[in-house]
């Protein structure tokens, strides 16, 4: 298979994991080299460069909280400082907390804005300083965005669609400059958080017309085509890939 992130430089937050260890390992299968940021899991995250730097393309992990003000700017800055340059973020990392709206109160609501919004919003605006023509913002959603199945996910559900805001507003703004910024949606993807034998599992399948969790893989799929070549005249775009579930 052809290349086609070929020698690009991307930054995946979130990405010792789940979704994002999958979009890191198929970008770097597409020819990039990648830096990832975790917050806990450092094993993972060195898992995951070690398999990288396997298959000949250079890594990087780097601790990192989201929820810290200063986390993103500083993650985009190690990378440019470690490779020269960025052309591609990948805002994955994300916070979730789910319940009842009279549970969630405000420490709640400044945890997962900050992660889910703040955090892609300062990164992008790190990275764009950087970026030049071909360069391509990926932001991570959740198909609450477009529509809540089930009840207690009001605060997330805000959030993700906060960042659909962002993604066209930025796409609109950075399009002058050839830098496209999409968001991909995914359905329920079997993960350890969400895993696709677990209690709910069954009434989640009766949702998606596939009748199915998709994988991480799935998900990787479409954002290494945004981030590549063929994704050249996609921007502002909010693309689902759930299996049909808010279909």
């Amino acid at each position: 298979m052809d290349d086609i992130v070929d020698n690009r430089v991307a930054l995946v937050t979130g990405g010792s994991r789940g979704i994002g260890a999958a979009v890191a390992l198929r970008l770097a299968r597409d020819g990039a080299d990648v830096v990832l940021t975790y917050q806990h899991a450092a094993e993972a995250a060195s898992a995951v460069v070690a398999e990288i730097e396997a298959g000949g393309r250079r890594a990087l992990a780097v601790r990192a909280d989201s929820g810290d003000r200063d986390a993103a700017t500083a993650a985009v800055e190690r990378v440019v400082d470690r490779f020269g340059r960025i052309d591609v973020l990948v805002n994955n990392a994300g916070a979730l907390r789910v319940g009842p709206i009279g549970e969630l109160g405000p420490a709640e609501f400044e945890e997962v804005v900050a992660v889910n919004v703040r955090a892609p919003f300062l990164a992008s605006r790190a990275a764009a300083a950087h970026m030049t023509a071909g360069g391509r913002i990926v932001n991570i959603g959740s198909n609450v965005a477009e529509r809540v199945t089930f009840p207690g996910f009001s605060l997330y559900a805000l959030s993700k669609s906060a960042l659909v805001g962002l993604t066209r507003g930025l796409a609109r703004e950075l399009g002058p400059r050839g830098i496209t910024v999409n968001q991909v949606n995914p359905g329920p993807v079997d993960t350890d958080m969400n895993p696709a034998d677990g209690p709910l599992a069954d009434a989640i399948n009766g949702f998606t017309a596939l009748g199915r969790f998709g994988t991480p893989d799935e998900i990787a799929a479409t954002v290494s085509h945004l981030a590549g070549d063929g994704g050249a005249y996609v921007t502002g775009a909010v693309i689902a890939v759930d299996g049909g579930f808010n279909g």
